[in-house]
């Protein structure tokens, strides 16, 4: 028999409404996943580099006459992007570069990323999430163990996600939604894990048009370049810090 709280929400937190139409919690997530799947296979030639060099001088006459206009639908698109995990993210803060600049560029493209996260994780932690933080707190054993481990490392697991290159932008703002982490951690990390990435793709931006005139694309591969990924790799291992320093601790028994 559930157990049904003062507000109406059971140990799963779905609420009374919720209960009698089950599917309503999922239906965010769903739409997610059905416009990622079918922006995956429609949109992947024109969310390009190819699509941006075509298109270069009518965007920055659009920018020059309609300055917060443009800064707004940037930001919009990129949101969506990110939201609905579309193809392009990289096109898209690349670009926020080549239209703002590094400074403005930076600051438009963490935001619009940071945004997008936040719905796709509310979204998946209003339907599933909500059933799988549920079952990991009632959880024993090994369950049990991974609650209270993420509970104590939340905000280093947390900007491991964002600052560990290898991890996919869809997973860090997926798998927390269905772990029950708190949402102002998972804002506070999203917000500042990107913004040395957001730095990376935003500076590559500001050079892109003398990479079109050269009749070349840009080359994304340099992320990978030592002196790019050895200081992520540097923020990545700050963040596991506290993460190794507790398990030395709980070890010796300190």
């Amino acid at each position: 028999m559930q157990k049904i709280y003062e507000d109406g929400a059971d140990e799963t937190g779905a609420t009374t409404s919720e209960r009698k139409h089950p599917l309503l919690r999922h239906a965010p997530l769903a739409l997610i996943l059905a416009v990622a799947a079918i922006g995956a296979f429609t949109l992947r030639d024109y969310l390009s580099f190819d699509t941006l060099r075509d298109n270069r001088e009518a965007l920055l006459a659009f920018r020059d006459a309609h300055f917060l206009l443009m800064a707004a639908g940037f930001v919009g698109i990129y949101f969506l992007i990110v939201a609905f995990s579309l193809p392009g993210a990289a096109v898209a803060s690349v670009t926020g570069g080549f239209l703002f600049g590094l400074g403005l560029g930076t600051v438009f493209n963490v935001a619009a990323a940071t945004l997008g996260a936040i719905a796709i994780f509310q979204a998946a932690r209003m339907g599933l999430g909500k059933t799988l933080a549920a079952r990991m707190e009632a959880g024993e054993g090994t369950l049990k163990r991974i609650k209270e481990g993420l509970r104590e490392n939340e905000i280093s697991v947390l900007f491991l996600l964002r600052l560990v290159p290898a991890v996919p932008f869809f997973v860090a703002n997926l798998l927390p939604a269905l772990v029950g982490v708190k949402f102002r951690n998972f804002a506070l990390t999203t917000a500042l894990g990107i913004i040395p990435g957001a730095l990376v793709f935003t500076w590559i931006g500001v050079g892109l048009g003398e990479v079109f005139d050269r009749g070349e694309s840009p080359d994304l591969s340099l992320l990978w370049e030592p002196q790019i990924i050895g200081p992520l790799l540097g923020l990545s291992a700050l963040a596991a810090l506290p993460i190794l320093i507790k398990a030395v601790r709980g070890k010796k028994g300190i």
